[in-house]
């Protein structure tokens, strides 16, 4: 009798440990949430405006509600696909501009992705596309209507 009530505990505490893994492991494995610094502008009436206007998926990810920092930002997915209102408007740049949805966007490359700047509005939206969802300038479209919210500076992709 005394042997099988040790085989219980044994089993109880195995499984208890077991359960314990899979909890820190979660814990240890979840999102942490999105911090984003502030653009020089981003409390601006503009991008208050602009940030009306995110949208709620971008690449079939979810917009996510754990963002820290900014207030005319969104984060969508893990890696986070990031937009930011308020940088500086881009001048006349020889990097690759792309038309997207009527919308100009001057793309750079990141050690872990790309950044897509709007080109011709003032101030600028920054997306920030890490590599796992190239290519970068197919994620963009979604963020048309932000960026058509912003004034324009007549500034256009050759």
């Amino acid at each position: 009798m005394a042997l099988g009530h040790l085989d219980r505990r044994v089993l109880v505490t195995a499984t208890a440990l077991a359960l314990l893994a899979v909890a820190v492991t979660l814990w240890v494995l979840r999102p942490r949430p999105v911090e984003v610094s502030p653009a020089a502008a981003d409390g601006s009436p503009a991008c208050r405006q602009a940030a009306q206007r995110w949208p709620d998926a971008v690449a079939g990810l979810e917009r996510r509600t754990d963002l820290r920092g900014a207030t005319s930002a969104a984060a969508w997915g893990d890696p986070a696909i990031i937009a930011r209102c308020g940088v500086p408007a881009l001048g006349p740049s020889t990097q690759q501009c792309v038309q997207v949805d009527g919308v100009d966007w001057v793309v750079g490359d990141l050690s872990d992705g790309q950044r897509l700047t709007s080109y011709g509005t003032d101030p600028a939206i920054e997306v920030l596309v890490p590599r796992t969802y190239a290519p970068a300038p197919l994620r963009v479209s979604p963020f048309a209507a932000a960026a058509k919210a912003l004034p324009r500076t007549g500034h256009r992709c050759s």
